[in-house]
């Protein structure tokens, strides 16, 4: 199962620094929420296209949507960007939009692939709102660390 660990950190050379470790962001300190099968490419633009009113093309090729920082040669584990249209979103969004997003984005073949129902959907967008939410109090950026 892949995990899919989303986390703020300081800047992108502080993000991709967690490559290495073999617990990634959590290990290195940052804030961390563990996930697993939530895709830093095509999942999190289908979110950012569901909560912006968009097109999954449109979130996809928005700047940090889904960039790969660290080097690709790298087979243990690597460190995606978010794009700030959808931290923003994120941080932004109201409790009852965040449940009307549930269940169109659990309606999508990568999450159901997953088997991740509406309910689920709901516990990741409130944990992923609230990464975001502390990381712009904090002056953060979002990132995603990728791990088979």
């Amino acid at each position: 199962m892949t995990r899919c660990d989303y986390f703020s950190a300081v800047d992108d050379q502080a993000a991709v620094a967690v490559v290495g470790l073999p617990g990634g962001p959590g290990e290195a300190g940052h804030d961390v929420v563990f996930l697993k099968n939530i895709d830093p490419v095509v999942a999190i633009a289908q979110l950012e296209a569901i909560l912006t009113d968009c097109t999954y093309e449109e979130a996809s090729r928005r700047p940090r949507s889904g960039r790969l920082l660290s080097s690709p040669e790298d087979d243990a584990s690597l460190v995606f960007s978010l794009s700030d249209t959808l931290v923003e979103a994120l941080a932004a969004v109201a409790p009852t939009a965040l449940a009307h997003a549930a269940e169109p984005w659990s309606m999508t073949a990568e999450l159901r692939q997953c088997q991740v129902d509406a309910r689920t959907a709901l516990g990741v967008l409130e944990s992923l709102a609230g990464l975001v939410r502390r990381a712009g109090a904090a002056g953060l950026r979002v990132y995603c660390w990728w791990s088979l």
